[in-house]
């Protein structure tokens, strides 16, 4: 009887999430991203899908060519997905990069360079979305292209000076997060046979620069570390985001996986399990966006919000855990997540979703997309979550 409930629910969210997926979600972007007339997508659009602001922004676009190259790879070949992914890609190769390889943050509607950062993340989901095109395509120089200016970026990571960002002397050696944990997931998508092994001597560097961010006496994930002691009494050494570390968690769960890796596969259940017990708001739900390890407010101004992005990624590592534990607690997880997040951020009425909340779950922002949301978080992990599902469902039958 058990197993026969549990089994209906997860049919019940696969039918739910199909719904969401391909009648609301990937529509919306169909019909209002796309810039016929100079390529790319319009990524900041209003609640209706209208456009307030016609500048690309590279990691959007990067983003946006990966989830359609991905749904034509690995759902349906339909010729309207390609050619949005082709859409957003023939735009990039022509004007995101600089000639040494930099890619722009941003650019003017028509492509002039608008905006660069002192950091890699344009360049890996510029990367990420050419490699996944690349397979739509059946393109090897798009493949070879993308992989040629990884090893650049890796290199970039390395070394901040070669970025613009200097190491200061007060600094200290400082190292975030977000950098070996994109690394990390960038080559878990990019690889295949033809560089798996050079790939897996990284992986296992970038692995122990992960597991220098937990601590496991405590009990927590840190947002950056350094080599200098004194760091740990500063805001920024205390700082703590719940749902960035989750999504390194199912980054290192998938990574474990694939590795046949018991060891890594609790750790990264842990880090899932303590940054939600840790980060979930006993009070009105939702996780925190930001927290201090010391217990105090952080100095982040937005950080008792509750973003669109951490609870669609907790709602994919609570499935995933579940699928690979079989633990009930886990779909227990999954469950007042994934019903907080759809009864919250949800348009019901004009499609996708609402990306910014206050503590209490209010709206702060009605728009839909801007220079940081964009087509990925919540298609992604629906996507995943359905491939997921269909999957469970199939073993228990």
């Amino acid at each position: 009887m058990k197993v026969n409930n549990e089994k209906n629910i997860l049919e019940n969210y696969l039918k739910k999430f199909k719904k969401e997926l391909y009648g609301n979600i990937i529509p919306f972007w169909m019909k209002h991203s796309p810039d016929k007339k100079y390529g790319g997508y319009f990524t900041c659009l209003d609640r209706f899908g209208k456009v307030y602001d016609n500048k690309k922004y590279i990691w959007l676009q990067g983003r946006q060519v990966w989830m359609f190259s991905k749904l034509y790879n690995t759902v349906e070949k339909k010729r309207e997905w390609f050619e949005m992914a082709k859409l957003g890609v023939d735009f990039m190769r022509k004007y995101a990069k600089d000639a040494s390889g930099r890619v722009y943050f941003s650019l003017t509607r028509e492509g002039s360079p608008f905006f660069i950062q002192r950091k890699i993340f344009a360049e890996c989901f510029y990367i990420m979305g050419l490699c996944e095109y690349s397979r739509a395509a059946g393109d090897r120089a798009v493949y070879n292209e993308a992989i040629g200016l990884f090893w650049k970026v890796y290199g970039w990571s390395k070394d901040g000076s070669k970025l613009g960002r200097p190491n200061l002397s007060g600094q200290g050696n400082v190292h975030s997060l977000s950098v070996p944990m994109i690394l990390l997931n960038l080559i878990e998508d990019i690889a295949d046979e033809s560089n798996l092994s050079e790939f897996s001597v990284l992986i296992d560097g970038l692995l122990k620069d992960i597991m220098k961010h937990v601590d496991t006496k405590r009990q927590l994930v840190f947002e950056n570390v350094s080599d200098d002691s004194n760091f740990k009494s500063n805001s920024e050494g205390r700082l703590l985001n719940p749902g960035h570390a989750i999504e390194c968690g199912w980054f290192l769960l998938n990574c474990a996986v694939k590795r046949n890796d018991s060891k890594l596969m609790k750790e990264a259940e842990n880090i899932i399990d303590w940054s939600f017990d840790l980060g979930w708001d006993k009070k009105h739900g939702g996780l925190f966006y930001f927290l201090d390890s010391g217990r105090t407010q952080p100095t982040q101004l937005e950080w008792a919000m509750k973003l669109w992005w951490p609870h669609v990624e907790t709602m994919y590592a609570f499935l995933l855990l579940y699928s690979l534990t079989g633990s009930k607690k886990y779909l227990d997880k999954f469950i007042k997540v994934t019903d907080y997040t759809f009864s919250n951020f949800r348009d019901s009425k004009y499609g996708e979703w609402f990306g910014y909340l206050d503590r209490e779950g209010k709206r702060t922002h009605d728009f839909k997309g801007g220079p940081y949301k964009g087509c990925f978080h919540i298609p992604r992990s629906l996507l995943f979550s359905i491939q997921l599902l269909e999957n469970m469902i199939l073993k228990s039958n």
